[in-house]
């Protein structure tokens, strides 16, 4: 019997033959895929990228809603660092308030969330009731009652009256104003509990379960099982509180009657740059406010992204 000589491939034929049918399937549903993004590609170029290209093109002209812009370069940033010293002052305010409130709120709202991620009665009732101030602490109305709360005659000081202290008007004194928008936004730690409460309930049991046999009491379970295991989620709730926290507006717009006072002790930076763009009419100004405010912010996230390798733990 004769023996047949396997047949020897050559080396630019392919292994296996592909049939063009999968191909144009594939085609297909990409084209789907694209043709239903097509709505959000069309609301990002308009409503996102055609106006943050505007904005910063407005930045470096003279503009004022009522003539055509005037190229001028540099000059609004130029004028902001060295001649304006209410920008200063908005920055120092923004940054005190938001390395102030960002750690009272995650560390009231990690204080809340294991508090209610224990088994009591009536538990969903509790974690509606803590989340509701989130709902509604960032509208006007809750902004006019803060403010009728700590003024001269609020309730605030009604309360103090009762112990015999006569209090302060907390939102007309230039040493409190910040403080009571920072109490305003601690108030609002819902958000950052619940997501915290999530966390909590994937953490597995058997580590608790083995740091009790280990004699752990509820500190040390706390500190060395808890709060390891959420540190991303502190991560994650870190850095959107803080790009909320330079964001500010309303409770200070409100409460202050637009103007940053008391002797510019409220100007957060936001306020600041809505004067410049919608009272004053100092559109350029105001876009170079907003292009300083984005770098701000990506300068903070940056570097929270560079620090967390030092203190957040991965499960792997």
């Amino acid at each position: 019997m004769t023996a047949v000589a396997p047949r020897v491939r050559d080396r630019h034929e392919p292994a296996v033959a592909i049939s063009p049918a999968p191909r144009r399937r594939r085609r297909r549903y990409d084209r789907a895929a694209y043709l239903f993004m097509t709505p959000w590609f069309i609301g990002f170029a308009v409503i996102t990228a055609g106006p943050l290209i505007a904005s910063l093109y407005l930045s470096f002209t003279n503009f004022n809603l009522l003539q055509a812009p005037n190229w001028i370069g540099f000059a609004n940033y130029t004028t902001m660092l060295t001649q304006d010293p209410r920008f200063w002052q908005s920055f120092g305010v923004t940054i005190a308030f938001v390395v102030i409130t960002v750690p009272l709120q995650l560390a009231f709202a990690l204080l809340i969330a294991v508090a209610l991620s224990r088994k009591i009665r009536g538990t969903s009732w509790y974690r509606s009731i803590y989340y509701l101030p989130s709902l509604l602490g960032g509208s006007v109305a809750i902004a006019v009652v803060w403010g009728q709360i700590f003024n001269k005659k609020g309730i605030a000081n009604g309360i103090l009256a009762l112990f015999g202290i006569h209090g302060p008007s907390w939102t007309g004194d230039p040493s409190t104003a910040l403080a009571t928008l920072i109490l305003l936004n601690v108030w609002q730690f819902g958000s950052p509990m619940v997501i915290f409460l999530a966390g909590i309930k994937q953490i597995p049991g058997e580590l608790y379960d083995a740091a009790s046999v280990d004699g752990a009491g509820a500190w040390n379970r706390f500190r060395f099982v808890t709060l390891p295991m959420l540190t991303p989620i502190i991560f994650f709730n870190l850095v959107l509180q803080v790009i909320r926290a330079f964001q500010a507006f309303t409770p200070a717009y409100i409460i202050s009657g637009g103007t940053g006072g008391p002797s510019d002790s409220t100007l957060f930076y936001t306020l600041y740059l809505y004067q410049q763009a919608f009272t004053n009419l100092h559109m350029g100004y105001a876009s170079a406010l907003a292009w300083v405010l984005l770098v701000v912010i990506a300068v903070f996230t940056a570097g929270n992204f560079l620090l967390s390798r030092f203190w957040v733990t991965y499960e792997n």
